[in-house]
């Protein structure tokens, strides 16, 4: 059939229309959409519009006092948003975002510098109102242009794993001076808006005219935050005072929250240095990691006089997943069976009962601790999942419930190790003179262990012993220079490190940096294992995109079965609870957050400080000694009187 001219124009006039009202539907959804005082992954949010505080807040907190505290290792830059340097994580403090998460959710947030947030239902954008009243700390004010220059700086010039976590954001949008609108790109996903929400740290863009960001710099940035770094001594202290004309000290988010007038921070080379300086008063409170420090390391003076606090404080988040990691960029590494066998040279039960003083658990799930954790076997809903990548993942994964193998006071190892040797034997690895060679291209099967602590060692060393009964040479370097450490794995320098990845009650995009195969070799990702797996890829693809909480749940188990069941790392041990030691001038709510230690709602109490008469300090510890020493050559001289009365009367 031929169109005539008329209508040519009919038709096109019919497409300019449609896409018009497409355009005008659009932005008239936009219009509609209110602005909410916050904003949920799934489901509704727990505080209603104009909440007075979180229910974790103490709202009668005392404000002011000092804390001492401290820091492993040095640093050299206060800006810890770039690659470059070693960053004063403290120097957080100085930067606010637009919304403020919630500790006893599992992922919401409410309005900090935005005091609203709009998305569509597919979420394909989102925008935050800037409250009037946010200023940085030279009294100027946040406007939408500050948090688009933040994103557009960062993506720039920031640390590279900013641009995997964020790539799905395609651009930022200032709407007005106190609107901002970020759109984003590819599949669905949900969790993104909350990303920005939470994530975001808030720049001035006038203060950093001129100025390199990339750049390391010890002069403190131009800040939104609570606190002001107010003296910096690099790679040794760091002191915070709390911003006096802070604009949101009064909001919801921050009510009974930031309670210390100053927050000073020393750093040590060394985790054994800063114990005995926590003994001695140097600084006030202490989380301790070490099972042994916490069985025998805390049953000082300080502690049995109530001086000193100690208390084990639950949490019902996951546990996250301590392990032995493979960087599987090394030849020898790359093999399923051969990782699956080093697996079984780890004793933790030997360990539990002669170094751990059995207060571990063994970690069976990335998401230990938490209903994501895959405990049981594979529900219809995840089989039906799984199925999709039949032949393309380990058969264990749909009929095997993931445990790591485990041994007996009695047996000890001696079966592991026969596993072991038969899997390694099967993948071409044979013992020839006590050394397992590669039968075919007679590589020796040796590596390194890297290490950041020598706390860690005693681990590591039973786990050496243990290889070289397989003829695997294993050599160990402890690396305490922080800047060396942080250089080699930022390059993937190492063959095997222990690491410790978090976990969420709401996983999500931090997922593709953990695994995702476009992290694998970005610099300075913590893709430390070089993970390059096309399924993982779409699994966290599909788990970023549910559109329920139960979907999000469903997809994490797939997620934990596949990276368990492909041995990516020896899976170490993990506690259900903080612990925590503290000088007894400090308080906290009563009530604790479910998902958080929530310290930055902790306070000084003056009146608890004036019971700790005489804090011990460096200076009292030599003045005691001093006493001790006249008193024993006090003693000392009785015993001579006595004796020469003795004589004299004999």
């Amino acid at each position: 059939m031929k169109l005539n001219k008329l209508s040519y124009k009919f038709l096109y006039f019919l497409i300019i229309a449609s896409f018009s009202q497409v355009i005008l539907l659009k932005n008239i959804h936009s219009k509609t959409l209110d602005y909410k005082h916050g904003i949920a992954m799934h489901g509704d949010l727990k505080y209603p519009k104009n909440f007075k505080k979180f229910d974790y807040a103490d709202e009668n907190a005392f404000k002011g006092g000092k804390i001492n505290r401290f820091s492993i290792g040095t640093f050299d830059n206060l800006n810890p948003y770039i690659l470059k340097g070693v960053p004063a994580y403290q120097a957080g403090y100085l930067f606010e975002t637009l919304m403020k998460s919630s500790f006893d959710e599992p992922f919401s947030q409410y309005g900090l510098i935005a005091e609203g947030v709009k998305v569509p239902p597919d979420r394909s954008w989102v925008a935050f109102k800037i409250r009037k009243e946010a200023r940085f700390s030279d009294g100027s004010k946040v406007s939408a242009k500050d948090v688009k220059f933040s994103f557009e700086i960062i993506m720039s010039k920031g640390h590279p794993t900013y641009k995997t976590y964020w790539s799905q954001v395609d651009k930022a949008e200032e709407i007005n001076e106190n609107e901002v609108k970020f759109y984003f790109k590819g599949e669905p996903n949900p969790e993104l808006p909350l990303i920005i929400g939470y994530q975001l740290p808030i720049f001035s863009k006038k203060d950093w005219e001129g100025k390199d960001f990339s750049k390391t710099t010890l002069v403190p940035p131009l800040g939104s935050g609570p606190y002001l770094i107010s003296n910096v001594k690099a790679g040794r202290s760091l002191t915070l005072k709390k911003n006096q004309d802070y604009w949101g000290k009064d909001l919801n988010v921050n009510i009974g929250r930031y309670n210390f007038e100053t927050i000073h921070y020393d750093y040590y080379r060394d985790e054994t240095v800063a114990l005995e300086a926590f003994k001695s008063g140097a600084y006030d409170f202490k989380q301790e990691n070490s099972s042994k420090n916490w069985a025998t390391a805390y049953k000082f003076g300080a502690v049995k006089e109530g001086k000193v606090k100690v208390e084990e404080i639950k949490y019902f988040r996951p546990s996250g997943m301590q392990g032995f990691a493979f960087n599987t960029r090394k030849t020898i590494f790359q093999n399923r069976n051969v990782r699956k066998a080093l697996t079984y040279a780890f004793d933790f039960e030997w360990s539990n009962r002669n170094l751990f003083y059995n207060a571990y658990t063994r970690t069976k799930s990335f998401f230990d601790n938490s209903e994501l954790a895959s405990q049981n076997l594979p529900s219809n809903e995840e089989l039906a999942i799984l199925e999709n990548y039949r032949g393309k993942i380990p058969d264990e994964v749909f009929t095997t419930i993931f445990s790591p193998p485990n041994t007996d006071e009695e047996n000890g190892l001696r079966k592991n190790l026969r596993t072991a040797r038969r899997l390694l034997k099967k993948e071409g690895w044979i013992i020839k003179d006590d050394v397992l060679i590669n039968k075919e291209t007679g590589e020796i099967f040796e590596f390194e262990i890297l290490l950041r602590s020598p706390l860690f060692e005693r681990i590591v060393l039973p786990m050496k012993r243990n290889l070289k009964k397989l003829g695997i040479n294993v050599s160990i370097r402890t690396v305490q220079d922080d800047s060396q450490y942080i250089r080699r794995l930022e390059d993937f320098d190492y063959d095997m490190i222990v690491v410790n990845y978090g976990s969420i009650i709401s996983p999500g995009n931090e997922q593709k940096n953990y695994w995702g195969s476009a992290s694998a070799d970005q610099k300075a990702s913590p893709n430390y294992i070089g993970v390059k797996n096309p399924v993982i890829d779409e699994i966290i693809d599909k788990l970023i995109s549910a559109k329920s909480r139960e979907e999000l749940v469903t997809y994490t188990k797939v997620l934990d079965r596949v990276l368990l069941f492909n041995y990516y790392l020896i899976p170490q041990f993990h506690i259900g609870h903080y612990r925590v030691a503290y000088w007894n001038k400090i308080s906290r709510p009563q009530i604790s957050p479910k998902y958080d230690l929530g310290f930055d709602f902790w306070w000084f109490d003056p009146e608890k400080a004036k019971n700790i008469n005489e804090i011990s300090s460096p200076v009292n510890d030599k003045k005691n000694k001093k006493d001790n020493s006249i008193y024993f050559l006090l003693f000392i001289f009785l015993l001579f009187i006595v004796w020469k009365i003795k004589r004299k009367t004999s």
